[in-house]
């Protein structure tokens, strides 16, 4: 009997891994893959050494569909005022941990021609059957290389405008991110003329992922990725009840084997998984400059979650970079990113190919 196969992501179940950055390399995409549904691998924060390295490792373990994930943000100027500001406000905690702040950098890379380059390098034996971005898309020279790969496009939205654009710009799919969604939002056009989009201002007006979803798939023609808050086979179910394609799961995987979730971060989501009062998650902007939703820690409490001091994305980190070293060192997780979605209750530690057949009985 011939496996039917998803019409879009060509794999036996029509679901997504969603890529988690910091959280995971190709050993967990591997594993979703071969389990019939979509893998996939973060690129953002990959230097092009490791890129490679990644890349060997999806293309000799799995002959199945595969994505590839890169962000399409633009790097800011400098701003001295407000690194200045940001470095004030987190003397005390490097104080109190005897540190340093770093020099001001970033530690995520955009779509580039380089990026692609090291795609291209191996593509007889293999290329991404998806390449998913976050923050809109790169400019048309860079999505075209990507076309000739053969590679579907699909994009996150977090607004029925942001859809839209994506579907005017030539996307095969629009991932539909609710509010709920763990990691970084992926708005990318401002909430009102003259906004800065990556601005938490632009969070204004987005909804939750069952709200989204039904008013992106009425206002678009190309298939809808339900992204956000789903991490049980019965969130996949209403997904699709309410007209998802598809469906995009991160932090259901964050405890699987196969992940690369810190011992920390691990022991947070435990905590918040079994706790009946329930560890709360945030948005902040305090780890990268850009909002992003992880579990609440005592630098979230302490100065925001959301802050305006924060030096823009991706550039936020470098001073916390040393702070957040210490305290893990320490076994503290106070000054670290915890990313999650709002819903850990399906954060499982079986394999990954137990996880995503689970969550594919929803479908």
């Amino acid at each position: 009997m011939v496996e039917s196969l998803h019409p879009l992501l060509k794999t036996k179940y029509p679901l997504i891994q969603a890529p988690m950055a910091g959280s995971q390399g190709a050993r967990l995409a591997v594993a979703v893959s071969e389990a019939g549904a979509m893998g996939s691998l973060p690129c953002a924060m990959l230097s092009p050494q490791a890129l490679r390295s990644e890349l060997e490792v999806l293309r000799s373990q799995t002959s199945r569909p595969w994505n590839l994930n890169f962000f399409a943000h633009s790097n800011p100027p400098p701003d001295p005022q407000r690194e200045a500001a940001w470095r004030e406000l987190l003397a005390p905690y490097h104080r109190e941990f005897g540190t340093e702040p770093a020099p001001p950098g970033g530690a995520r890379s955009p779509f580039s021609d380089e990026l692609a380059d090291i795609v291209e390098e191996g593509a007889e034996r293999g290329l991404p059957a998806v390449v998913s971005f976050h923050f809109g898309l790169p400019e048309p020279r860079l999505l075209a290389r990507v076309r000739i790969w053969g590679s579907k496009v699909i994009a996150s939205a977090t607004t029925v405008a942001e859809a839209r654009w994506l579907e005017d710009h030539g996307v095969d799919a629009v991932i539909a991110q609710g509010l709920e969604a763990g990691g970084h939002r992926g708005h990318f056009l401002p909430h009102a003329k003259g906004d800065d989009p990556a601005d938490p201002a632009a969070l204004l007006g987005q909804a939750g992922s069952f709200a989204l979803l039904p008013q992106i798939v009425d206002a678009v023609l190309v298939p809808v990725i339900a992204a956000g808050g789903i991490c049980t086979a019965q969130g996949v179910a209403a997904a699709r009840a309410l007209g998802a394609s598809a469906v995009q799961i991160g932090t259901a995987f964050l405890l699987c084997p196969e992940a690369d979730t810190s011992p920390l971060h691990r022991a947070a989501l435990r905590a918040a998984r079994d706790d009946r009062a329930g560890r709360p998650t945030a948005l902040t902007n305090l780890f990268t400059g850009r909002p992003a939703r992880g579990l609440v820690n005592r630098l979230m409490a302490e100065l925001g979650p959301i802050n305006g001091n924060t030096p823009p994305f991706p550039l936020a980190g470098a001073a916390l970079a040393p702070l957040r070293a210490e305290a893990e060192r320490r076994g503290n997780s106070d000054f670290s990113p915890l990313w999650a979605g709002q819903n850990v209750s399906g954060c499982s530690e079986d394999g990954a190919a137990e996880v995503t057949r689970r969550l594919a009985a929803g479908w």
